[in-house]
């Protein structure tokens, strides 16, 4: 059965009538034009000519997290999650999320408190949702007593896993997982232990292959964006600043295996073995970027585009972008492309806790001479989403560039 997708459409039918662009071109049937906004050897880079928010994918999401789920009161059902990275695989857009609310969504909109604080909400610290022309599904992985668990489970007690980015990988994917544990009481105290790759084959989104560690020595959370280009997958990771904020780093790999070995991008330039010898990439004057946790880096026509979220201030609610010739920088000065109106106590939740936070590209999506972003919003109050369980959720805009 073929499929008809057009995501770079001007005019597209209702989402009450279509799944739109989240119906995503399956890998098998189709190939996304890659976006090229600037000719190669163009001066300067793309400008940006307008940005405006994705209501329909916001919607979709929106739509999809209100539906009864399956099961006892709906109990493997996403309703909420955040990282939200993507991966086009022959079954459909796999979208991934980090922590992740299931169950049911109530009528006046709220949400039950997790399990874990008494109420009847499952809460998984990883998650899938596979969205295809059939539609959205939820992916978990399951306990023992056949409850929803997260898709890769911690390796042990109070320890567990975040996403990172993914990329396709021998008919189906891999993704990169960073390790997690709690320092303290509070909803940010938590530190990173470390990275690890989980492969999945054709079919079997809700059950990992395997589970490898991947280089971690150096402090340094690898898989913040993965980028296939040429020969090479480009492997973007972000050091930890006490003062706040993250160093950008750039390893890569032979091939589309993340198990092959790695070289990292020094100060000079090259490429070391030696995982001590990574540099932070660099920004105008050759100063360290300062970036969030998550971002992305995308090759548009001859230049890569790097969006993060504004990193010297906490809880910035600006996506800024910046542009290199090269995927190692330097980069150019960052400009805020985008503020996020859900933020902040005059955000359109009028809550001084809520956020946004973690921006990335979506390129599979994208019309050429365009970025599709989506970010994160959440609360510093976690009474919040549990009132409002629409706060937790991904939202969405595009940057229409040109040259």
């Amino acid at each position: 059965m073929t499929m008809s997708f057009r995501p770079w459409r001007r005019r597209r039918p209702a989402v009450a009538r279509v799944s739109y662009a989240l119906a995503v071109c399956l890998a098998a049937l189709c190939a996304f034009p890659p976006p090229a906004p600037a000719a190669p050897g163009t001066a300067s880079p793309p400008r940006v000519l307008g940005v405006h928010a994705d209501r329909e994918l916001d919607e979709a999401f929106a739509r999809y997290a209100g539906r009864p789920g399956s099961g006892p009161v709906g109990t493997g059902h996403w309703t909420g999650g955040d990282s939200t990275y993507s991966v086009p695989t022959p079954a459909g857009e796999l979208w991934i999320f980090s922590d992740t609310f299931l169950g049911t969504v109530r009528p006046d909109g709220s949400r039950s408190p997790a399990v874990a604080d008494g109420g009847t909400t499952p809460f998984v610290n990883n998650s899938f949702v596979l969205w295809n022309r059939h539609g959205p599904r939820t992916v978990t992985g399951r306990d023992q007593a056949g409850r929803p668990a997260s898709v890769v489970a911690g390796p042990g007690h109070g320890e567990w896993y975040w996403a990172r980015a993914g990329v396709p990988y021998g008919g189906g994917f891999s993704v990169v997982y960073a390790r997690y544990a709690r320092t303290g009481a509070g909803p940010l105290d938590v530190a990173w232990r470390g990275n690890a790759l989980a492969r999945f084959g054709p079919g079997r989104p809700g059950r990992p292959r395997s589970l490898t560690p991947l280089p971690s020595s150096a402090g340094i959370a690898w898989g913040a964006w993965l980028e296939r280009r040429g020969e090479h997958t480009h492997v973007y990771g972000t050091e930890r600043l006490a003062s706040g904020g993250n160093r950008l780093h750039l390893a890569r790999v032979e091939g589309a295996d993340l198990r092959r070995p790695w070289r990292y991008r020094t100060a000079g330039g090259g490429w070391s073995a030696d995982e001590a010898r990574s540099a932070p990439l660099t920004g105008p004057g050759g100063a360290a970027l300062l970036t969030s946790d998550e971002l992305s880096v995308v090759r548009h026509g001859s230049w890569y585009a790097l969006v993060t979220q504004r990193a010297d201030l906490p809880f910035s609610a600006e996506t800024r972008l910046a542009w290199s010739r090269s995927p190692g920088g330097p980069f150019g000065p960052a400009r805020t492309v985008y503020t996020a109106p859900e933020a902040g106590p005059s955000g359109t939740y009028r809550n001084r806790n809520v956020i946004a936070y973690n921006p990335h590209e979506h390129p599979e999506l994208g019309r050429a001479g365009e970025l599709v972003v989506s970010y994160n919003v959440n609360s510093l109050e976690p009474g919040d989403v549990v009132r409002r369980a629409g706060i937790y959720r991904p939202r969405f805009f595009r940057v229409v560039l040109g040259g």
